[in-house]
């Protein structure tokens, strides 16, 4: 493996009843707080009351942002980072899941630049700072409560882009399973694909002898897959929905990932569809990421057939090692069809009309992917293959 150095400051703090914790760690950073989040269902049971009586409790002055959007737009940032400037906020809230907490990432850096927050984004402009913020996560997904990285989309120009800074780490993040009780159930279908494909951009890697790293990501993988059908039998079940909770954070909060980089071409070519369609990133992941591993299968067949045998319980008695590793993918989109995900572009009304579109929105930062450099012509075979 390679050498390397973990860092993550976020507090994390789990469990039921923990929402009172907000009277405790938001005093330390100041009183005028945002409130940012999405489209009301924090209303509808119940938490945005009860934070709000947290922030009356430490006579908090409270400004609020709401309706972030499922793909949080760069202009429902500007509108924060307008609050944020205007009223000399010192503190943000996050009250929602990762896209709420992706947003609330781009208004703390944009709230100290003196420029537009695109050009944080698109990275034409460096982050130096940061105002400091913290969450309290209602969705299993995205691992955004415990980490530095952030999506957001122009929605103008179809444009949308990962990216990351150490300035923007939360200072700490509430995770109480109570809170994503009421999570329809295609968006906890769309988190379970998320979560397993943040694990299988980590796995996909050339580096040797990361022996407890695959077994740290295979035992995510296998927990997530026995946890996911008892829990969308049961969704308000608070021991499937703690254990899945978990597992959300520990797949992209670096723990899994230290001393090599993941491959991360699939978020990538995802980005590009959900930039010109707007559907749900798991939705895109789902479709996706059998395909990428079909194409990429040679490059490494031996990491598929490992992932095969430990994870999706493939027999490899009379087969080649390419044979393993397509039976676990196999497997996986077996998976993934049993708890509901889609499987076909045309799944979202999407047909070849703008393959090309999305091809080159994918390229715009040029070659990608760590585990085999894609081009054009690759991700155009992926999109063939997923329509």
């Amino acid at each position: 493996m390679e050498n390397f150095t973990y860092w993550n400051p976020t507090k994390l703090i789990f469990g039921k009843g923990q929402l009172e914790n907000l009277t405790v760690e938001i005093p330390k950073y100041g009183k005028r707080v945002l409130l940012v989040y999405g489209g009301g269902s924090i209303k509808k049971s119940g938490l945005y009351e009860k934070t709000i009586q947290y922030l009356n409790q430490i006579d908090a002055e409270v400004f609020e942002l709401s309706g972030v959007e499922p793909n949080p737009r760069i202009t429902t940032v500007r509108k924060g980072v307008d609050i944020c400037k205007r009223e000399g906020v010192d503190f943000l809230l996050a009250v929602g899941g990762g896209s709420v907490i992706d947003c609330t990432k781009a208004i703390a850096a944009g709230a100290k630049y003196d420029g537009d927050a695109w050009d944080l984004i698109t990275k034409k402009a460096k982050i130096t700072d940061a105002l400091p913020f913290g969450t309290v996560l209602t969705l299993a997904a995205t691992g955004s409560e415990m980490n530095a990285g952030s999506v957001i989309t122009n929605w103008e120009t179809q444009e949308k882009y990962g990216w990351g800074s150490p300035y923007v780490f939360p200072k700490f993040s509430i995770l109480d399973p109570v809170n994503t009780f009421t999570v329809p159930r295609d968006q906890t279908i769309y988190g379970i694909v998320d979560m397993m494909s943040h694990v299988f951009e980590h796995y996909f890697h050339h580096e040797e002898n990361t022996l407890l790293q695959d077994r740290m990501c295979e035992s995510l993988l296998v927990t997530v897959m026995e946890t996911a059908p008892k829990l969308l039998n049961d969704l308000e079940s608070y021991e499937h929905r703690a254990t899945i909770l978990y597992n959300g954070t520990m797949a992209l909060n670096g723990m899994v990932s230290m001393g090599y980089q993941g491959d991360w071409a699939t978020h990538n070519i995802e980005h590009a569809v959900s930039a010109v369609y707007d559907i749900p990133h798991g939705g895109g992941l789902a479709i996706l990421f059998p395909n990428w591993m079909k194409h990429t299968l040679h490059v490494k067949p031996e990491r598929f057939a490992q992932l095969a045998q430990r994870v999706f319980e493939i027999d490899p008695i009379g087969k080649t090692v390419e044979e393993i590793g397509l039976a676990g993918i196999d497997k996986l989109r077996q998976f993934w069809n049993s708890i509901g995900a889609p499987s076909r572009l045309a799944d979202y009304q999407i047909d070849d009309s703008k393959l090309e579109v999305m091809a080159d929105k994918a390229m715009i930062y040029g070659e990608f992917g760590r585990f085999k450099k894609l081009n054009k012509e690759d991700v155009l075979t992926i999109y063939r293959n997923s329509l």
